[in-house]
Order: structure tokens, then sequence, then C-alpha cells
């Protein structure tokens, strides 16, 4: 049985529109176009079977199959739409009104999808986080109102089943699947106390039943990421600010969370996490984070790094439905670079750039995807292009002047409706673009013009395994090279004449406030090869060698943690278990 063909739908100034997808991009004639100009928003079912939309008189359902109006619903103010998974009820919240009387009436409203028939009403002041969430197989729904969880079963809203109100929550995530049901939930802590990430099983919901627990401090907001099956989670906790004032972003960390363990994400730069995503295929987990350029890591279900994909100007990831292609991107104030990987083989398939790119959505076959340039976020040059992921433009749909594009949605489709695509590094036929290609050439600043042709303003690391060595980009410029040359040359002599000093132990201590003016103790016979770094000429030995006794010092502050009665987390226990093969390092260095 031959695959259907996903369908794409077209929001913006001069309505809602639907084209087919690839090979053959023709309007759909069968459904009437909306020429509404105050169409708010759309939604396809997860099951494909159905789209709804909202045009400032009413929100309509139709039937995909045949484009007939399955129902009508007199909402005139709905700015927002919410399919259940299996596409049973439709949700719509409109905004709260509030006259010198008191509030409105409900805004939140539930109707069966199929007849439109009203199911229940409720009053949701606040549109994050305005929707209720189900289990996968509808039977559990909840919602969570100032602070208090409240659960339905089997779509019974006349009654809660159960209330959670003690606990005091600030948001919730029911895992995909069926039951038995899991729920993580996040209470954030009050002034010097720590937050908590806490995760249950459906219905027991006091401390002493956690399946697992995560606390940390400075959150001001947090994300929670379940996998497709259900069984992991990634916490992204944030703060609007970060009072060490080292990034514009607020201060970010990445916890893990499942129903044996927890552990925080260990990340390899600092800096801000700008996107986080897992594997459809719910082994593996992808993050990109660090100031720019930015560097994108592989971590297993272990947290433990399993490719580097290097830095590069990227901020965002996308995974193709069925998880055997990567995309990483770099929007926003970046250029609109795209990187396409083959995520087993761990190698890149294309690279491209769509510039002024403010949506990118992969495609349900898992072998294109749309690019798209929107408003408000820009108002000019809108439009959109669909490609091949081997790099190929195969469709481009630019927009007047005079109109603006809003939005542009893929139909969407349960998992394994499509088969995982074989995936070619052979470019495929395509289209050249209406418009020309904008200049590719670098940024010299006045200092550097004239001299070496191949500039560039960072030395980027490239994609290597854990263990491995990263080197600095190929590309960079002769005078880059010996700069950084001497860069390392002097701290190896600023190294040598403190070690010289006495000092060199007390520099190589972990910046710790409570440790800064203790040596660490030696470890196993580490003490006899300290001062042997003096005699290290080669400066990127020095530089290992330096690593090494400052990982050796963290391993001992974690023995005696340890040793204190302290629970230490996965990752800084595997972080002991490193002591041995340090050391051989370290003597090996030292000879």
């Amino acid at each position: 049985m031959a695959s259907p063909v996903p369908v794409v739908a077209v929001r913006g100034s001069t309505g809602i529109s639907i084209n087919l997808g690839p090979p053959n991009y023709d309007p759909v004639t069968a459904f009437q176009k909306d020429d509404s100009k105050s169409c708010k928003c759309m939604l396809f079912s997860p099951d494909s079977k159905k789209f709804a939309w909202a045009n400032g008189i009413c929100v309509k359902i139709v039937s995909t199959s045949t484009w007939k109006v399955l129902a009508e619903l007199p909402r005139p103010k709905v700015s927002c739409l919410k399919f259940s998974p299996k596409g049973t009820y439709l949700m719509t919240w409109e905004p709260c009104i509030t006259t010198t009387a008191g509030p409105g009436g409900p805004n939140l409203h539930i109707y069966k999808s199929e007849t439109g028939e009203l199911v229940k009403e409720f009053m949701q002041k606040k549109q994050t986080g305005w929707e209720p969430q189900w289990s996968q197989d509808e039977k559990l729904c909840g919602r969570c109102v100032d602070n208090e969880l409240l659960f339905y079963e089997d779509c019974k809203f006349d009654q809660a089943s159960l209330r959670v109100r003690d606990q005091k929550i600030g948001t919730f995530a029911i895992a995909p699947g069926t039951a038995p049901y899991h729920v993580i939930c996040y209470m954030p802590g009050k002034s010097g106390a720590p937050c908590f990430g806490r995760l249950f099983q459906y219905p027991k919901f006091d401390q002493q039943s956690s399946l697992a627990n995560k606390s940390f401090f400075q959150s001001d907001k947090v994300e929670i990421f379940w996998n497709n099956k259900g069984t992991d989670a990634l916490l992204l906790t944030s703060t609007e600010v970060d009072k060490s004032g080292s990034s514009y972003y607020g201060k970010t960390t990445l916890h893990f969370l499942n129903s044996k363990e927890s552990a925080l994400v260990v990340l390899g730069k600092e800096g801000p996490i700008y996107s986080v995503a897992w594997s459809p295929k719910s082994s593996e987990f992808c993050v990109c984070y660090g100031f720019m350029p930015a560097k994108v890591t592989l971590y297993n279900l272990k947290c433990e790094p399993v490719y580097e994909f290097g830095t590069g100007p990227r901020n965002a990831i996308h995974y193709n439905p069925t998880g055997n292609i990567l995309i990483l991107g770099g929007f926003g104030n970046l250029r609109g670079g795209i990187e396409v990987w083959d995520a087993h083989q761990r190698k890149l398939v294309t690279k491209l750039e769509a510039p002024d790119t403010t949506l990118l959505e992969w495609s349900p076959d898992g072998k294109h995807f749309m690019t798209a340039t929107t408003a408000p976020r820009l108002r000019m040059g809108n439009g959109f292009k669909i490609w091949h992921y081997s790099g190929a433009l195969m469709y481009e749909r630019p927009w007047n002047k005079q109109e603006e594009l809003w939005e542009v949605l893929w139909q969407s489709f349960p998992p394994g409706e499509f088969k995982e695509p074989q995936i070619s590094y052979k470019q495929v036929e395509g289209i050249q673009p209406s418009q020309p290609t904008a200049s590719k050439q670098v940024y010299r600043p006045p200092s550097a013009r004239g001299k070496e042709s191949n500039f560039k303003l960072h030395d980027e690391e490239l994609p290597h395994r854990p263990g491995e060595t990263p080197s600095a980009s190929s590309n960079a410029s002769k005078a880059a090279l010996k700069m950084k040359k001497k860069r390392e040359a002097k701290k190896a002599k600023k190294a040598e004449q403190l070690a010289v000093g006495g000092d060199a132990v007390e520099t190589l201590a972990p910046s710790n406030p409570a440790t800064r003016d203790q040596k660490p103790p030696a470890t196993n016979g580490v003490s006899s090869l300290l001062p042997a770094d003096a005699d290290i000429e080669d400066p990127e030995k020095l530089k290992k060698f330096k690593k090494i006794k400052s990982k050796l010092g963290e391993i001992t502050r974690l023995k005696d943690q340890l040793a204190s009665g302290k629970q230490l987390e996965i990752n800084q226990l595997d972080k002991i278990k490193k002591e041995e093969e340090l050391l051989k390092e370290l003597k090996d260095l030292a000879l």
C-alpha cells in the first residue's frame, strides 16, 4: 500500500489554503479556501484525519479525507486550538475578559471533534500552559489550576477523579503511553529553598511515593521533555536573569530523570542552552549550548556524550519523524545555516543556507523539510520553501510585498505511517531559487582587510568522538594559528614561573570559594608528579598535564564528600572510577 501524500496548510493575510506536498504541490481543490483576514490559528489532528481553524467568526472542523465541514463552533474570539492525542476532542482557548463586575464566563472549551458537541467548559485566565494534558489513550486528562493538579478519568469532566492540593505544583507533564501513567511535577522552591522535579505514578502523589526526585536551585521556569516511549525525561531549568552577568539569556541547566535514577547533564562548554531534542527512537538526545560558536553534543541514556558535532553558528535541533536524519540550524540573529546529518552514521550529508528563516518543520515522510519566512517576525520577503534532505530545493512560494505569511503547517500523522527513508549522499535534482543568493563574504574588520583571504572570526571545533582531542577548523588563517601558538606559549611560561615559585599547585586547585586558600590533598602518589610540569616544554603537553591534575583534584573532593556520607550523582561516581586511568596518563606525560 502506497504511503499517503502529506498536505501543507498555509495561513496568512489572504486567509487559509491547502496544497499537496511533494511531488505535486498543487492546491487541494476539494478544500474551500477561507478568505478571512482574521484567521488566528490552525491545527491538524495527530491522527491526520481532521483539520481545524479559527477565522474570527467561528471555529471550523473539516475531515481531511473529503474536506467537508464536520462542525462549526460559534466562538469568534478563539486564539488557540489543541486536539487530544487521538483527535477525539478539540480544545479551544480565548482571552479571558474581566470587567468591573468581575471575570467573564468560561474561556476554555472542550468539544467532540466529530460532531462539535460541547463536553465541558472551564475558566482559564493564563494563556501559558492553558492546554489540558492527556494520556496517549485519552483515558486520563489533567489540568493545573492555581498550583493545584486536577485529574479526570474516562472523559468525565463533571467532577475531578483526583485533586493534588498539598504539593504546590508549578507545572506538570503526563508521559506518553498507556497505563500505568507517569507524571512529572515541578515544585517551585521558596526563597532560599531548592526547587524539585518529582516523578509519580498515578494516582500516588505523596512525597513518599515519588519514583524519583531531582532538586535544583535558581529556577524561574522548567520545561519538561518526555521521550516518545515515556520512559525518560529531561528537565530544562532556567532563570530570567543570570546574576553573574555572564549571559544575556539568564542561566540554564539540564537534568535527566526516570523511574530509577536522576542526574545532571554535564555540558562541555559554558553558556546558555539553546535547544534540546529527543531522538524519536528514544535512545538518545541532542543538546545545543554554549556561547557562540555554540556546541552540539549527542548523549545516551546514561547522560554520557556519544558524539560531538563540534562548534558553529547554531541554535536549533530538528530530528525527522523517523529519527535517522538530524538538522542543526542557526536562525534568528544567525544567518540561516543548515547542516543535515546522518544520525546513525554520524556523517554530514550536506550543508545549505536558508537566510531569514523563522520556521523549520519536517515533513511526515522524513525526506523533506520546509523553511519559511513569516510575519510578524519578518514582514519583508515572506514565503516558504520545501527542500529535499540532500540539499535540493524542490519548491518555493514567495509572497507579494502587500501580503503577509503567518504560518505554514504540515499535516501530522501517527508514528509508523511512513517507512524510514534510506539515506543517499547524492543530491537529487531540484530547482533554482528565484531570488539571487546572498553574498557569503565574511565580515572583515579594518585591521584584517587586504591581508589573509581565509580570515575567520572564530576557530571552530570540528566534529569528533568523546575521548578524541578536538581540533580547530582547518580553515583557520596562518595569522590566527600564529597568534594561537603565541597565546599557548605565554600561558606555558606563566605556569612555569608559578611552578618554580611554589604556587603551581594552588593555581591548579578548583575555584570553589570554600577551598580557594587551601591546597588540594595529593592522591595516590600524585604529589610526586606535581613539580614535573615545570620541566614540560611542549605547551600542548603542559596544558593536558594541568587538565589531568585539575580532574584529580576534583576526584579527591568528590571522594571526601562520599566519605562524609553525601549522596553523589551517577556522573560524579563515574568520575571517581576514572582515577586510576588519569593517574596512569599523568605518569606517562611526566616521563
